[in-house]
């Protein structure tokens, strides 16, 4: 059984990077907080990390504003159609699921910290276990640039 747990341990310390990663990026993703809409913009760092968790691509989307020349024209038809994604209509069932799932990311990124911690003060072969934990901060960013 214990070289269950130091294997699991391993493991553990390799994924964890990209763990946190996910439960972060999803947070931000659970009130459309890398999205334009309205008059919000996003950092252009939550939009490129919003996009790397959809896309697997870290860059900024195309921005699909009005043609130029339409400033006059978009004023005189029918308001545009409100956003299927649109948070103001949401039901209450809805805004319950989202803040259990923010609670969800907020106990998945507490737990990977904790178990992140646990693993580096309770391993004989810290070393291995930071050896790992760089491999799972390098390898992912590297596969981005590449």
């Amino acid at each position: 059984m214990s070289a269950i747990r130091v294997w699991h341990t391993y493991l553990g310390m390799l994924i964890a990077p990209t763990v946190l990663f996910f439960a972060l990026t999803g947070a931000l993703q659970i009130f459309s907080l890398h999205e334009a809409h309205g008059a919000y913009q996003p950092l252009p760092l939550i939009e490129k990390l919003g996009s790397l968790h959809k896309d697997q691509v870290f860059a900024l989307k195309e921005r699909h504003g009005p043609p130029p020349g339409a400033n006059a024209a978009a004023h005189e038809g029918p308001p545009p159609p409100p956003d299927d994604d649109d948070d103001d209509h949401a039901s209450l069932g809805t805004w319950v699921l989202k803040w259990f799932f923010l609670l969800v990311a907020a106990g998945l990124t507490s737990s990977t910290v904790l178990g992140l911690w646990i693993g580096l003060t309770h391993l004989r072969h810290k070393r291995v276990a930071l050896g790992l934990l760089a491999a799972g901060v390098v390898l992912p960013v590297a596969l981005v640039v590449f």
